[in-house]
């Protein structure tokens, strides 16, 4: 056995494990309740992951011509999974109102903050700036594909879907997709950036990923978890297993190797992403089921990203 390897992938999926465990902690503690968890949230949101994504992208070396085909693929490959996922939700789920869940759950990844954390541990800066502009094409796609397969399954629910327009809108003004932008603008110029203000955004920038996944730790509802429904397993499958192997396969295929091979695989291999359960909610779908598939992604997801990163290291890939 390569304890090389084991040591490698035990370095990028513990430190989140045991910030999960930190939040259920903290929670039961009673030191993190829902008040300090949406506050903490919206900061990690709006000020820490922008922080974050934007001196990451800033003073690294990066190429917008070699960083777009990972981008294209990010599209391509978010759109083929959603179709396949929409094609078989009639025979997986009885219930059509719970389909556009579950096919929102088996695609939708959560790259903005597990996707970082686990691009973070295993490549460090490098990792987050690669994987840049896959973050921010799949992003855009998960929110319009998501208003798709909700409508579709959800009309008559009594709740309005979301206008294309307010969609779009909400990606404009979304703070990672401005960082990211404004990033690889200041990249573009060339300039250094002062250092009181480099050593204040990255003071900043640490505080993202520790204190995103003890939040999610700490909303996790174990009990709930652990009741779920077979819509839930079968999208929680989907999201931890087969769409990280297929869009990895498929881009080792496309000549991908490496931090970008690595990309992929840790992107696509995170939880549903916890935007899925506001969306549903919104919409009048069934808000305990998204979030099942969140809690149960969550747990999931360590295991699989575990065994992912031990084959790609094991043959040289990743």
């Amino acid at each position: 056995m390569d304890w090389e390897t084991w040591r490698f992938v035990i370095s990028v999926t513990l430190p989140n494990l045991l910030l999960l465990l930190a939040g259920i902690i903290l929670r039961r503690a009673g030191l993190m309740n829902d008040t300090f968890i949406d506050g903490a949230s919206k900061i990690v949101f709006v000020v820490a992951l922008p922080c974050l994504l934007f001196f990451s992208i800033a003073t690294q070396k990066i190429s917008l011509a070699q960083n777009l085909p990972l981008a294209l693929y990010g599209l391509v490959g978010t759109t083929l999974s959603w179709l396949i996922l929409e094609l078989i939700a009639p025979l997986l789920v009885k219930e059509r109102k719970e389909r556009g869940i579950f096919v929102q759950g088996g695609f939708r990844a959560n790259t903005a903050i597990v996707g970082l954390a686990y691009a973070s541990m295993a490549y460090g800066k490098a990792g987050i700036a690669t994987g840049s502009l896959y973050m921010a094409t799949t992003v855009i796609l998960f929110n319009l594909l998501s208003v798709i397969s909700l409508t579709r399954t959800l009309q008559g629910n009594g709740k309005k879907a979301p206008s294309l327009a307010s969609v779009l809108s909400g990606v404009v003004k979304n703070p990672l997709i401005i960082s990211l932008v404004l990033g690889l603008a200041w990249n573009a110029t060339g300039f250094s950036i002062p250092h009181p203000v480099f050593q204040t955004g990255e003071l900043i920038s640490a505080t993202a990923l520790p204190l995103a996944m003890m939040c999610a730790g700490a909303s996790l509802d174990l009990r709930s978890m652990f009741r779920s429904s077979n819509t839930a397993l079968y999208a929680s499958l989907a999201r931890v297993a087969v769409v990280p192997a297929g869009l990895t396969f498929g881009g080792w295929l496309c000549g991908f190797e490496g931090t970008t091979l690595g990309v992929i695989f840790l992107f696509s291999a995170t939880p549903a992403a916890a935007a899925s359960y506001v969306m549903t909610r919104a919409m009048g779908g069934n808000a305990v089921l998204a979030a099942n598939i969140i809690g149960l992604t969550m747990v999931g997801s360590i295991v699989t990203t575990s065994l992912g990163l031990f084959i790609l290291r094991t043959l040289n890939l990743g």
